[in-house]
């Protein structure tokens, strides 16, 4: 444990000395002089020799606040912790200040280092790693959980971070924090089945803390959860077909009782729905599963805007919103044009569904020479702020009894925000209740393509 630097008490503060002004301290040097004059001048006056015994008052003078010069720098030079000469006059006034803000000065000092002790004792007992990587990329330190979790070892102090930790993801991650705001989860280097979540803060020019915690419980967690929806959902879609074909066949008789038609047709409704909500299933499996796939195709923007308006034309035939198209931007999107157009069809279908009917609709795509936007725009029910950090939270509902009577599945928006993570895009919604919502879906400029 760090000992901080005693701080001894000055006799003059036990005394409670206080000075007002430099005055006061200035005086003492005034009375000093006067004084060697005094007693100079009667000497002289006695002996005859009074400029001499003046002059001599002056050098004696000059030689005690040269001795009181030379006190100041010896304690300043060989013992600044010890307690000052007791000087009197305007050299004890500099040595008292000084001494005093000195003291202040370790006061604090003693303080910041225990409060740093205090953390570091902190950080070293987490199950988290925590390691402080410098701006030439070099370790400067780390707690215990980072040899366990991140195979560091004492000899690694002033090593390249990348030398270390080599898989590609983390050299990729840690060269474009700012792309990844949620971390890296990696394969640990250290042990065979074990996954690590990594998080990086930069700080003080290019001085980097780094965090990073076990997550192979959560891992296998998910990658149940995943292997369950896609098994269930798969075998699900089989006997739905088969009650899908039975209930339309029976729905179709024209002798089939009223009655009995109100029921098939209730229940081809909800399978139905039933069946859009395991394609759902499937397809958030299959963008979980296809992360690594290139997304590098040239979508021509203007060929898609329009074919998404005309499907939105189709689609508005029940609700008579009224449906504008603004596009002005000359950029094209690189990416995947199927998953694109179907998280886009999402969003515009959604303003339909939760828009009351004869409202106005506006899909547009735009950009501002960094960023590209495609945002709709809707004059619907609009949305309270407390939902909206959870709206893209699978099976999320801001409403459940609306979502159900418009036929959602609560996956829509998940399938979208999928579908951007993949594009290095990102959701941003505007939204009040009974004013409508603004959907924008925000891309990095190295997502638009621009032919020259």
């Amino acid at each position: 444990m760090y000992e901080p630097y005693p701080v001894p008490e000055l006799a003059r503060d036990l005394k409670q000395v206080r000075y007002s002004s430099l005055w006061t301290f200035a005086k003492q040097d005034f009375r000093l002089l006067a004084f060697f004059l005094i007693i100079a001048s009667l000497i002289g006056f006695g002996i005859g020799y009074f400029w001499i015994c003046i002059s001599l008052a002056f050098l004696l003078f000059f030689l005690q606040q040269m001795r009181s010069l030379y006190l100041v720098n010896d304690w300043i030079s060989n013992r600044p912790y010890d307690v000052p000469p007791n000087l009197h006059g305007i050299w004890g006034a500099l040595l008292f200040n000084v001494y005093r803000s000195q003291r202040q000065e370790r006061i604090v000092q003693a303080e910041m280092v225990g409060l740093i002790d205090r953390a570091q004792s902190s950080l070293v007992a987490l199950d988290e790693a925590v390691m402080l990587i410098d701006e030439n990329h070099q370790i400067e330190w780390w707690n215990p959980a980072a040899e366990k979790l991140l195979g560091i070892q004492p000899l690694d102090r002033g090593r390249n971070i990348l030398t270390i930790l080599r898989q590609p993801s983390f050299i990729e991650y840690f060269n474009h924090i700012d792309q990844a705001p949620d971390g890296l989860k990696m394969k640990s280097s250290v042990h065979e089945g074990q996954y690590v979540q990594v998080k990086m803060t930069q700080f003080g020019g290019d001085s980097r803390l780094l965090f990073a915690y076990d997550m192979t419980r959560m891992h296998n967690l998910e990658q149940m959860r995943k292997d369950f929806v896609d098994n269930i959902s798969h075998e699900l879609r089989t006997p739905l077909t088969v009650l899908s074909g039975y209930i339309e066949t029976f729905t179709d008789q024209e002798d089939i009782n009223p009655r009995w038609k109100r029921a098939f047709e209730q229940m081809q409704s909800q399978t139905r729905r039933m069946n859009a909500l395991v394609n759902d299933l499937l397809l958030l499996s299959r963008l979980e599963n296809e992360k690594t796939i290139a997304k590098n195709q040239i979508i021509e923007m203007p060929s898609l805007m329009n074919q998404l308006f005309d499907d939105a034309h189709a689609y508005n035939v029940d609700y008579g919103h009224t449906l504008n198209l603004n596009i002005d931007s000359h950029y094209d999107l690189i990416g995947s044009d199927v998953e694109l157009a179907s998280a886009f069809s999402n969003l515009i279908t959604n303003a339909i569904k939760y828009t009351p009917k004869g409202g106005t609709i506006t899909i547009g795509w735009h950009d501002d020479g960094n960023q590209g936007y495609f945002t709709v725009e809707d004059t619907g029910i609009g949305i309270d702020p407390k939902h909206l950090p959870r709206l893209t939270e699978r099976f999320y509902r801001v409403d459940s009894a609306r979502s159900r009577q418009t036929g959602g599945t609560g996956l829509g928006l998940a399938i979208v925000k999928h579908v951007l993570m993949q594009h290095n895009a990102h959701l941003e919604v505007e939204s009040k209740e009974n004013q409508g919502s603004i959907f924008k879906v925000v891309f990095p400029k190295e997502r638009l393509y621009y032919e020259t």
